[in-house]
C-alpha cells in the first residue's frame, strides 16, 4: 500500500475516533493541524505526504489521556500503519515524528530531527495559541476540573517531562507554563511568522482577563 492510500484510510479512522472528543483534541483540531502542517511544509520544502500522515496521527493515543504514557501514541501509530499495509520504515518515521511533537515542559528542549517533524510540531503549537488556542485551553481545563485562575499560584518552569505531566495549574497558569512560550519555540521560518499574530492575541487576552478579574474595567 502506498503512502497516499495509508493517508486515506488513516483520515477515515481518525475522523471516526475523534469525532465527538470534547477536550479540544477533537477531529477539527487534528484537521487544522493537518492543514497548517501542509501549509508550512510547502513553504519549507518538506515531504508533504509524511507531514500529512504524521499530523493525522499526532494525537492518536496522547499521554494526557493515557496515564502519562508518552510511548503509547507512537506505538499505536506504528501499529496502525503496518496493520493497513504501510511499510515498517514509514511506520517508524511517523512514530518518530509524533514523539517529537509533544511539549514536554518549559525547561525541556523539544528540538526536531527532521523538517517534517518541525512542520508538524509547529502546526500543533500554532493551534494552541491565538483565539482557538484560548478556547482549547479552557475546554481542556474544564475537562480536568481546573480553576480558571488562581492568582496566588506561581508558574512552574518544569525541568523534566515527568514534572510537567504532574502539573495541576489553573488554566490561566497554563498560559505562562506553555502557551506564552510557544512563539519563541517555533522551529520553522513559516511557523515563526504565523505565530506572531496569534501570540499577540494571547497577550491581549491575558491582559483583558486580569482587568476583568480585578474589576478594573
Amino acid at each position: 500500500m502506498n503512502t497516499l492510500q495509508v493517508i486515506e484510510q488513516t483520515e477515515k479512522m481518525i475522523r471516526e475516533k475523534f469525532e465527538n472528543e470534547g477536550t479540544g483534541h477533537d477531529w477539527f483540531h487534528i484537521d487544522r493541524v493537518r492543514r497548517m502542517a501542509l501549509l508550512i511544509a510547502l513553504e519549507e520544502g518538506a515531504d508533504t505526504q509524511l507531514v500529512e500522515l504524521a499530523a493525522l496521527v499526532h494525537d492518536i493515543d496522547d499521554w494526557k489521556f493515557n496515564d502519562g504514557d508518552a510511548d503509547k501514541g507512537p506505538v499505536a501509530a506504528r501499529k496502525w500503519i503496518t496493520s493497513i499495509g504501510g511499510s515498517e520504515g514509514l511506520a517508524q518515521t511517523i512514530g518518530d515524528i509524533i514523539s517529537e511533537t509533544t511539549f514536554k515542559g518549559a525547561g525541556v528542549e523539544t528540538n526536531t530531527t527532521s523538517i517534517e517533524s518541525a512542520c508538524v510540531q509547529d502546526a500543533d503549537r500554532l493551534d494552541a495559541i491565538g483565539a482557538i488556542g484560548v478556547a482549547r485551553a479552557f475546554a481542556y481545563g474544564g475537562s480536568k476540573s481546573r480553576l480558571l485562575w488562581n492568582p496566588d499560584e506561581e508558574p512552574e518552569d518544569h525541568a523534566s517531562f515527568e514534572e510537567y505531566k504532574k502539573n495541576t495549574s489553573s488554566t490561566l497558569g497554563h498560559f505562562y507554563e506553555k502557551l506564552l512560550l510557544l512563539k519563541d519555540r517555533m522551529q520553522t521560518t513559516a511557523g515563526k511568522q504565523l505565530a506572531e499574530k496569534r501570540h499577540a492575541y494571547l497577550e491581549g487576552f491575558v491582559e483583558q482577563f486580569k482587568k476583568e478579574w480585578w474589576g478594573e474595567e
